[in-house]
């Protein structure tokens, strides 16, 4: 196996002509892959089969190595195995039909409803700017709108009177978001008090006007809203992302079903939207932990 090894970083040196640093790599994995099959007792090439390969995976998972190591590992042995199919050492490649690893998913970071709380109440209402800050948060949290999406909004895409919101999501699908009477409040209030002295009549459409009275952008929210999260002292790392997943997670918490939830998101599938359950789930476990006598 070793001199099959040598003769393999040969050929991805001189016939493929790969870096340094990726033969490196090849020669430590396959080094530990090789190592370990001489421990299972096998010394030879052919005797390592589809069941060490899932063996050696296995190993690699015992170990606490992460889903991108491991399948770094995999594509290591099955680009060793390829060669010496090609070399006529090996008649089929045993480790081709097992999957990749699937990268394990990261939940989103959320807010409890207390720190949402705290998070609206940093804005001052005695000021153009913090009645603009107070209606844009609590717009993006009734509705869980994407941030460029919120930034994109015009004057005619919100009906307050009826309370919903109109809005073109990923790849231009307009849908429409039912807005919360708190969030329509604070709308009205910022209407009617706070964005003609932001933006000249007729200067621009935009919803949301910064103080030079054009439309507000994407990093000027983020702006905002790190502010307001250091003025709450909220400890969690906060982007404008969070009030999104915040919005989500707790419609779901209190019995919104996930289609619906899918809808106001604008997820075109709803295998995305359902990460939240997870989430979800996971509150309810520390719910029972805390509260159950024998938990």
């Amino acid at each position: 196996m070793e001199k099959l090894l040598e003769e393999f970083i040969y050929h991805l040196a001189v016939e493929r002509g790969l870096s340094e640093n990726t033969l490196v790599s090849y020669r430590a994995d396959l080094a530990k892959f090789i190592s370990f099959c001489a421990k299972a007792g096998l010394k030879s090439v052919e005797q390592a089969g589809r069941d060490t390969v899932m063996a050696y995976l296995f190993q690699l998972q015992l170990d606490g190595r992460s889903t991108a190591t491991i399948s770094r590992h995999l594509a290591s042995i099955r680009a060793f195995y390829r060669f010496a199919v090609g070399e006529g050492i090996l008649p089929a490649d045993p480790s081709s039909d097992l999957e990749t690893p699937k990268p394990a998913q990261k939940l989103p970071r959320v807010l409890s409803v207390e720190e949402v709380d705290l998070l609206m109440g940093q804005p001052g209402s005695g000021e153009p700017a913090g009645l603009r800050d107070k209606a844009m948060l609590e717009l993006l949290y009734a509705t869980g709108m994407r941030v460029s999406e919120l930034v994109s909004l015009n004057l005619e895409h919100v009906n307050l009177e009826n309370g919903f919101v109109r809005c073109l999501g990923k790849g231009s699908r307009e849908r429409i978001i039912p807005v919360g009477d708190v969030a329509v409040r604070w709308l009205k209030e910022y209407l009617e008090r706070a964005r003609y002295k932001l933006s000249k009549p007729g200067r621009t459409d935009a919803l949301f006007v910064n103080q030079h009275g054009r439309r507000l952008t994407r990093q000027g929210f983020w702006k905002i809203i790190k502010k307001y999260a250091r003025k709450a002292k909220i400890k969690k790392v906060i982007t404008p992302h969070t009030l999104r997943h915040s919005f989500a997670t707790h419609l779901l918490e209190n019995g919104a079903d996930l289609r619906s939830v899918q809808e106001m998101l604008g997820h075109a599938d709803i295998s995305t939207t359902q990460i939240y359950t997870h989430l979800t789930r996971n509150r309810l476990r520390d719910v029972y932990n805390r509260t159950h006598p024998r938990a």
